[in-house]
């Protein structure tokens, strides 16, 4: 048995609850949990915002703990018992479908997501992967309180920079100065791109530069319009509905827009601005192993840390509801 932390209905209190675990798979590996990191998206399955999820439900896949135990068919020096290690949005996959085999395992239709599927997930003492490839190591400059958002923010917005080609001498910017924003704004600077960050809250123009940013624009301005033409590459990190056609005249001809937030709307744009510059609309997701293996190590090279603040357990519903309202900046993680 397993002590975990669930959600009963939609949008109800955590409350502690007996999880029984079943016999160990031959490539699975057990976690015994110390920090999990609280995503957006685990708002968005508590409060059931798109219909899906299924109740009781154990959140959390911003997992950091100690190896207890791995299957028989993991191969020897991979992993070891009482290693710390790191468990994701996605904790396995098939290793044979022709997504896995290039790479890209987010896209395999048959990968483990720990909270909608087995057991649950890292509001638990323990989490189980449901393959050891999916098991980074967390690298020891790191602490496991910052390694937690990093697992799901951080290869988050690190993806898309090597998936859509950004290169050190690119003008980029970052819509959004939150969770995923503040750890791009970071990633990109020590990749060495003019970082301009883009934002509602002028507050926030202090941290962006502390942070790396060298241009801030307040999004409610006339700034935006007066940056015609001016980036290779825009990450927006917000789920909120943007003036579309004035983000797509920021890019430079054959520019890129990315996504990793998700909209309540669909987008509107000027198919003439699209087709005439070659622009490009693109989404992105944290959907490979060794990019996230990449991605810790380059964290950990370049000092790249969330911004957090540490909840013990008995707060967890505090901590949710902090994220829930967007009080927090700009990650909030559970010590377990």
């Amino acid at each position: 048995m397993v002590q975990a932390y669930s959600v009963e209905r939609a949008g109800g209190p955590v409350v502690p609850r007996e999880v029984e675990t079943r016999p160990l798979g031959p490539l699975e590996v057990d976690v015994a949990v110390t920090h999990c990191g609280v995503c957006r998206s685990d708002i968005t399955l508590i409060d059931d915002e798109y219909g899906y999820a299924a109740f009781p439900l154990v959140a959390g896949h911003e997992a950091v703990g100690v190896v207890t135990a791995i299957g028989e068919a993991v191969p020897e020096g991979r992993l070891s018992v009482g290693q710390r290690v790191g468990v994701g949005a996605i904790a396995g996959s098939c290793f044979a479908c022709e997504w896995c085999l290039t790479g890209q395992h987010g896209m395999c239709p048959d990968r483990d997501d720990p909270v909608t599927r087995g057991l649950g997930g890292g509001f638990a003492q323990q989490i189980r992967a449901g393959d050891w490839r999916h098991v980074p190591a967390i690298p020891e400059a790191i602490s496991s309180e910052h390694a937690g958002p990093l697992l799901c923010g951080g290869a988050t917005v690190f993806a898309p920079l090597l998936r859509y080609g950004v290169k050190p001498i690119d003008r980029v910017a970052v819509v959004g100065i939150g969770g995923l924003g503040h750890l791009a704004i970071q990633f990109l600077a020590a990749w060495g791109c003019h970082v301009t960050a883009i934002s509602a809250t002028n507050s926030k123009e202090a941290d962006t530069r502390r942070l790396g940013a060298h241009h801030f624009i307040n999004s409610d301005s006339d700034e935006l319009e007066q940056a015609k033409g001016e980036f290779d590459f825009i990450l927006s990190t917000v789920s909120a509905d943007l003036p579309w056609e004035s983000y797509l005249a920021a890019l430079r001809p054959r520019g890129i827009f990315c996504s990793v937030g998700v909209p309540p709307s669909d987008m509107s744009l000027n198919s003439v601005d699209l087709v005439s510059r070659e622009l490009s609309v693109v989404g992105a997701i944290a959907s490979s192993v060794h990019v996230t293996r990449q991605m810790l190590d380059f964290a950990a090279r370049h000092e790249i840390r969330p911004q957090i603040e540490v909840f013990p357990v008995n707060r967890m519903d505090e901590a949710l509801e902090q994220v829930r309202s967007n009080r927090i900046r700009y990650r909030a993680v559970i010590e377990l």
